[in-house]
């Protein structure tokens, strides 16, 4: 059997332009919380705790138009994952944001992050708010980015 000569993707095509400098207010959004465990900010069980969340919404059909994952660095040992559903899943941790938020789109290996953070924080101050949280939005598996050559990363900022 011939073998296909493109490998499939899991990931959609990720528009950063949509990103770049974007600004929503949320009131409830609803989130399923589960958590990773991390070595120093380097997750042990990422693959099996998306597939797990990500099968759950499938199953119980709370699937929204985003995917939205947001990642939360809640320490050097622990990661939230938030999952944004269309409804509550049973047998989940269930969260509501609510707040304004904007967003920045950045190209580029993980170990910049640092940098995305500040310019960030720049953007925020430069509108003249301040930052309450962080969170982080990786919209392309690690095997999609390489396919795609490119590597985004969304840092979405509660201000």
């Amino acid at each position: 059997m011939a073998e296909s000569t493109q490998e499939a993707v899991c990931c959609e095509p990720f528009d950063a332009a949509r990103w770049q400098e974007r600004e929503w207010s949320w009131h409830g959004k609803l989130f399923a919380r589960d958590h990773v465990r991390s070595v120093f900010h380097i997750p042990l069980n990422f693959g099996a705790v998306m597939t797990r969340n990500m099968g759950k919404i499938h199953t119980e059909h709370a699937e929204t138009p985003d995917h939205l994952v947001l990642a939360d660095e809640t320490g050097l040992f622990r990661t939230d994952l938030l999952f944004e559903v269309s409804k509550d899943l049973p047998g989940s941790e269930m969260v509501r944001l609510t707040g304004d938020y904007v967003a920045q789109a950045y190209e580029g290996p993980y170990n910049e992050i640092p940098n995305f953070v500040k310019a960030t924080q720049k953007l925020v101050a430069d509108r003249g708010k301040s930052l309450e949280h962080l969170y982080f939005y990786y919209p392309l598996c690690p095997k999609c980015a390489e396919k795609f050559g490119k590597n985004y990363v969304v840092v979405v900022a509660q201000t």
